[in-house]
């Protein structure tokens, strides 16, 4: 897949969540990075870079991940778990469209748990 094929599906899958404020890509021959912002303390962050295969998808609060999937030669497919993000459990393969519907989960439980614990 090359960026404009990326690029493409990454617009085409978040364009359906309700909750995405806006977004700025930017490429480079073959990366492309970018941020979709959620609210003022969230946004996620996007990576992927055509030539090593790199895909990266990190949930940002305030600075810090608190959830990702990623896929590098390295370590193959993993998710940073809410419970911890720092840990690398190995998943299978995902496609965009997967990891997208995985993010909206992820931020819809978020959001209700904040919701619960402020008594909402």
């Amino acid at each position: 897949m090359d960026v404009s094929q990326f690029h493409h599906r990454v617009l085409e899958e978040l364009s359906k969540l309700p909750f995405v404020e806006r977004f700025d890509f930017q490429t480079e021959v073959f990366i492309l990075k970018g941020k979709v912002f959620l609210n003022l303390k969230h946004f996620l962050r996007i990576y992927f870079n055509s030539h090593t295969g790199t895909i990266a998808f990190s949930l940002i609060e305030e600075k810090k991940r608190i959830w990702g999937i990623d896929f590098d030669y390295l370590r193959g497919w993993h998710l940073h778990p809410v419970e911890n993000p720092e840990e690398h459990v190995v998943i299978e393969q995902k496609s965009i469209k997967e990891i997208i519907e995985d993010f909206a989960d992820v931020w819809e439980s978020c959001n209700d748990a904040k919701e619960e614990k402020n008594g909402n």
